[in-house]
């Protein structure tokens, strides 16, 4: 199909365009908002939440292992979100009913990271004291 063309064409070629606007998935998530109603976290870089369980997420094909993961459910609208807990030993030193701090684990446009499906944050604080000084043995977790 041409393109329109002649004197009275203006509004055929801006009804064209608006309609071909709207097959785009990221003309669609601007005008209409979705990408901020699907974010737990509602567009802030971090948020607190409490740990209800830990759980086991195997990896994706062709990773063989299970990740270390725990399911949060956050303070500021009660949303439940899975945030995985990096490095050796670190799912040990978080409890149930733990305050845990969770960010973006990196994942391109804010969707999950490498081999783990549906897994889009990491735990980066416990009982406000950071994940990684406590598996190290520097400092210890407080209680609550």
């Amino acid at each position: 199909m041409k393109k329109s063309r002649g004197y009275f064409t203006g509004l055929r070629l801006i009804n064209k365009r608006k309609n071909s606007r709207k097959l785009q998935k990221s003309w669609r998530q601007r005008f209409y908002g979705t990408r901020w109603k699907k974010d737990p976290l509602e567009t802030a870089p971090q948020a607190r939440g409490i740990v209800l369980e830990k759980v086991g997420i195997e990896a994706r094909q062709p990773h063989s292992g299970i990740r270390k993961c725990v399911r949060v459910q956050l303070i500021k609208n009660g949303r439940q979100v899975t945030a995985f807990t990096p490095r050796d030993g670190a799912i040990n030193v978080i409890d149930e009913h733990d305050e845990v701090l969770i960010e973006g684990i990196g994942g391109r446009k804010g969707r999950s990271f490498g081999d783990l499906p549906g897994v889009r944050f990491k735990v980066i604080q416990v009982n406000g004291v950071s994940l990684e000084q406590i598996r190290t043995g520097k400092k210890e977790k407080k209680r609550r």
